[in-house]
């Protein structure tokens, strides 16, 4: 406490300086630094749980939690290129094992103005990585997957009773800064 009123005094007691004594100053230069430490977080995808695969034009949509403050690529990869049969993975007799879907990913960045980035995928692309990018924007408000079963371009083919599943990629998918 002391050494504030000692503070204060001195203040209360100081000059302040005038123009003429700072000769032929007319700006003032002023170093100001500091930093943000870089991160991209992702939230968890939920399951997308379809139920009779039977039903045509199938699709769920869903948000998720993402958040990247430098600019970005994402690949996002799929291993078998379609759901799959868990056990019969190629079908058997005249019955198909493999479910095509496509997935869009849509994504608000900013440049510091809003855009929105979206792009779409078929579970063949997916196979060798599907890859979007923020295109030197941040992203600050999550993202948009949607999820629609059964659109390649391939006649209507019989599937064997079962459950399907798209595994995880034995390399995973990545989110480049």
């Amino acid at each position: 406490m002391r050494p504030l009123l000692i503070a204060l005094a001195a203040f209360a007691f100081a000059s302040p300086a005038v123009a003429g004594e700072i000769e032929n100053a007319r700006w003032i230069d002023i170093a100001v630094s500091g930093s943000i430490r870089e991160h991209c977080g992702m939230g968890s995808i939920p399951a997308m749980n379809f139920g009779n695969l039977e039903r045509r034009g199938l699709g769920i949509q869903t948000r998720v939690a993402f958040d990247c403050n430098v600019p970005f690529t994402m690949t996002i990869k799929g291993a078998s290129g379609a759901l799959t049969h868990t056990t019969m993975p190629n079908g058997q007799g005249p019955y198909g094992g493999k479910l095509p879907y496509n997935l869009a990913v849509q994504m608000p960045v900013r440049f510091p103005s809003s855009q929105t980035i979206s792009k779409s995928f078929s579970s063949a692309q997916l196979q060798a990585g599907g890859v979007i990018s923020s295109n030197g924007g941040i992203a600050t408000d999550g993202m948009t997957l949607a999820v629609e079963l059964g659109l390649a371009p391939t006649p209507r083919v019989l599937r064997p009773a079962g459950a399907y599943e798209q595994p995880p990629p034995r390399d995973g998918g990545a989110v480049q800064k």
